[in-house]
């Protein structure tokens, strides 16, 4: 068991532990409110930090984005991707009822099984990351190949960088 595990919530760490999940969990003791912010306490570019977003369709449906960095997702590159109409970002309550997780730590893994989880592509260019432990003052260093894997993501172009290159979308077939 890795240092700090035993401060992540449950239902995390069992989903980790079934799934040889190669992980670490860091917790550098000072607010993470930003990404900057958490690259800061753990002494790594804020490339590797990874964001876990829920957004809320009008319809009552919502879809996880997963980005890098300090780029913003666009909910209407994330609307094509997701067929979901009218994104915005779900409120703090509704992130932790349907996700089990508080914002500002909502983990990349062990997510509600049948909830669409949609991965930037930039993503996918790292080797390791650090994203949500489950606690707003706790992160998870991960393969992001295991996060497509383990969600049956989709990978595409949802953060808006200013490329003019096209949406690239890719379906995984893995079981949660």
């Amino acid at each position: 068991m890795t240092p700090y595990a035993d401060r992540a919530p449950a239902h995390l760490l069992t989903f980790l532990e079934k799934h040889s999940v190669n992980f670490e969990f860091l917790s550098p003791g000072v607010p993470m409110p930003t990404v900057l912010a958490a690259a800061a306490a753990i002494g790594v570019s804020p490339d590797l930090i990874l964001k876990t977003l829920l957004f809320a369709g009008e319809d009552g449906s919502y879809v996880i984005a997963i980005a890098n960095g300090t780029r913003r997702v666009d909910p209407q590159l994330l609307s094509a991707v997701s067929g979901i109409e009218r994104l915005r970002p779900a409120k703090t309550d509704v992130v932790l009822n349907v996700t089990g997780f508080p914002a500002g730590g909502v983990a990349p893994l062990g997510l509600p099984a049948g909830l669409p989880v949609i991965v930037d592509a930039k993503v996918m260019t790292l080797p390791v990351a650090y994203g949500g432990g489950g606690l707003e003052d706790l992160l998870l260093r991960l393969r992001p190949a295991d996060i497509v894997r383990l969600n049956s993501a989709q990978t595409a172009r949802i953060v808006d960088d200013g490329s003019e290159l096209g949406t690239l979308v890719e379906a995984t077939a893995a079981p949660r």
